[in-house]
This record gives structure tokens, sequence and C-alpha cells, in this order.
């Protein structure tokens, strides 16, 4: 009889060894010789550099960061199958209540609830039309848009089929409203450049009895916009999870009627749909109910107060920069949080933003500012929303350094 072996790889063994086995094969390690509980940096492991984040939460950068309490949350939803059609539905109703809607459905994004929406809005949930998409020939399937609120996610409602008609004013949209008229979409952070205004917007669409929908993807905080757009009378609002709320960053709410909502639910996933491809894990699911339920409950007031010191510690370090100015804008829309605008005179401080820009870029670790909507061209904007621990600090210091060497 031939000896046992004792180093036999088996199905139970690698079950055992589990998050230990999966970082070992990432790093090229024997496997087996890897401890499930190894501290491994799994980014640099890769050639990956960690990145501090001044510009905001930007899906390029990894969304936001998610809170222990949400990583927790994940990890506890990975160790058990369930029914993934009954946990959509109770998440779903989890979400809405703790925010104070009618209806909640956890999303591929706030692109991923767009898409769906559309989807919703042509097929009113019919079997027989569901399984048409994205061939909607023949049916309502006309979007009406203002052309200042084009923008590259209007593909996620082509993508349902959806019929972009593009208008400009009031009249227009009058004049566009017809018996294929779907859906009325309206891009929030748009809102000032368009002539049709939201309200004027909304009553149009009630008085012609058709659904409306707003991407509101980053205009929250406050947590108030959760439900503000809803109660001002839209039918559907699309947020991100992964940016303010801090969920995973390929999570987002479709929030709104529950009609629109249960339609919206067989067109995904798992159904054999358009949206069969907008896969939400179960984990994800649950990470981004936890991290719902840590944003309508905490201190946003003083996280606004820690926000404000960031940028305070960055003014007083850069104070004695000639010429230097600061001045502290919160968009009105979007990414309504405390950002700090930098300027000086380049006559004095021999160096531009754009030269600023690479230069934080190309240092170690990299650190990436960027502009977001509502505040300008001049100078250079840096966001603390999303810093973690010391690295204002950090910030402070290498912005210093470059401006002083820049005016010496």
């Amino acid at each position: 009889m031939p000896k046992k072996r004792t180093d036999q790889f088996t199905r139970r063994g690698a079950l055992q060894a589990g998050a230990g086995m999966a970082i070992g094969s990432v790093l090229g390690t024997d496997v087996l010789a890897v401890p499930v509980s190894v501290n491994v940096d799994v980014y640099t492991s890769l050639g990956v550099k960690h990145v501090i984040n001044a510009g905001g939460t930007f899906t390029n950068l990894g969304g936001s960061v998610m809170p222990p309490e949400v990583v927790a949350a994940w990890v506890e939803a990975s160790k058990h199958f369930i029914n993934l059609s009954d946990l959509i539905t109770k998440v779903g109703e989890r979400i809405a209540k703790l925010i104070g809607v009618e209806a909640a459905l956890v999303t591929t994004g706030a692109a991923g609830a767009l898409q769906l929406a559309t989807a919703a809005a042509i097929t009113q949930g019919d079997p027989k039309l569901i399984a048409r998409l994205p061939d909607t020939t023949g049916l309502r399937n006309e979007v009406i848009i203002q052309k200042s609120h084009h923008s590259s996610y209007d593909i996620q409602m082509a993508a349902a089929g959806g019929k972009l008609i593009q208008v400009e004013t009031l009249a227009d949209a009058k004049k566009a409203i017809n018996d294929r008229t779907a859906l009325m979409f309206f891009m929030n952070h748009a809102e000032p450049s368009g002539k049709i205004k939201r309200a004027e917007f909304v009553a149009m669409a009630r008085e012609h009895k058709i659904p409306t929908l707003i991407d509101a993807a980053a205009d929250a905080p406050p947590v108030e916009r959760l439900t503000e757009y809803l109660k001002m009378g839209f039918d559907l609002a699309a947020f991100s999870g992964g940016k303010a709320i801090r969920g995973p960053n390929d999570t987002g709410l479709l929030l709104g009627k529950k009609s629109l909502i249960e339609a919206a639910k067989k067109n995904t996933n798992p159904n054999a749909s358009i949206g069969r491809a907008l896969k939400v894990g179960k984990e994800d699911m649950i990470a981004l109910l936890a991290a719902v339920e840590r944003f309508v409950t905490m201190d946003h007031a003083a996280e606004e107060r820690e926000w404000e010191r960031r940028i305070a510690f960055i003014e007083k370090t850069l104070k004695d920069i000639p010429t230097l100015k600061t001045e502290r804008i919160t968009p009105a829309i979007a990414n309504h949080v405390p950002h700090v605008i930098i300027t000086w005179d380049p006559k004095k401080v021999k160096i531009t933003p754009e030269q600023v820009n690479k230069e934080l870029a190309a240092g170690d670790p990299p650190i990436v500012i960027a502009r977001v909507h509502g505040t300008g061209d001049h100078g250079i904007l840096i966001s603390v929303f999303v810093l973690q621990e010391g690295e204002d600090r950090i910030v402070a210091e290498r912005l210093h350094g470059l401006l002083a060497k820049a005016s010496g």
C-alpha cells in the first residue's frame, strides 16, 4: 500500500485556509505556507502605489474608503449563501425605511441606477417588454433631457433602449412630449446651467403623467438630499453609494416610487434581463446597508468641524508664502463639502497650478488634486473630504515645500 501523503492539497484544506490562500496566490508565494491572519499590503505587493486623495470621491481613485463597520459587514456577508432575490428585497426595504423613502434598490453605482430606471420606465415591469430590451422599436422609449444636462452618463439610458430627445426651453420640452415619451431626465448638478429648473420640470412631467428621474450621484451630503428631490416631486433619484455614503465604490442607490423600483428589480440580476450584467453581490448589498445606516445616524456637524480643522491647518502652514491667498468654498450641489482654493501671484511664486498638480502627483506618496463642478478654474483646489488621519499634514507640508521653493 502506498504511503499516505501528509502534504496533500485538499478542498477542505483550501476552504480552511481561506483568505490566507487568496493573498498567497496574489503574491505568488507558497499558498499553503501563508497564514490566514497574514497582514499583507495588497496594493504595494502588486506594485500599485497608495495615493493621498486631496481631490474628492472620484471613481478612478476608488470612490471613498469604507469605515471599519462597513468593512466588517462586508466580511460577515461573505461567509454565507442566501437567496439573492430575497436579499435584494429585504435590503431595499431596510434602506428605504432608514432614509425615509417609498422604496430603494441597490445598484451598480449611480450609473447602474440610470440604466435600470430607464428600463423600468420603458417596460413598466412587463415581462414581455423586459425580454425585448434593448430593442425598443415601437415602444414608449423616448427620454427627454435638456441639452445642457447632456453628459457621458447618458449612455446608460441609451443602453437600456432609451432614445434621448434633447431640448433647451420649457416650450421645447412641451413640444417634444408625445405618446412615445417614457421618461424625463434631470442632471442635478447642471440645474444652474439649464433653462428649465427643477420645479417646472417636475410640474410639466406631472401634467403629462411621465416618470421623472434625477441624477444626484455626488449630491449628498447633506443627508437630507437623499429625500429632498423625491419630496420635490421626482419619481426616481439616483445616488452613488461609494462616495459620501462610504459604501463599496461599485454600489449606488435608486430611490423613489415603489412601482418603478419594482419594475427596475425585474430588469436586473438575478433575472435574465438587460440588467443581468449589473450584478450587485451579497457582500456589497450588506455593506451598503451598513454604510447607509451609518450615514443617516452619524454626527455630520462633527464631521464638518473636522473638515474645517484640516483646511485651517493647511492655511496656517502656507501663510508665509508670498502673495498666497486662500478661499474656502462649498459647491452648491455636487460635492457639497468644504474645499479650499489656493492662489498666488505667478510673478512672485514662479510655478503654475498645472506644475503644482504634476509635482504633487509625481511625489512619494503621490498626492492627487482635481477640480469639482462649481469651483471655477483659478489656482488649485484642495479637498480635505476623504483625507485620512495625518494626511492633511502631508499635503500641507508638500505644498509648502513646492511653493516656498518657487518663491525663493
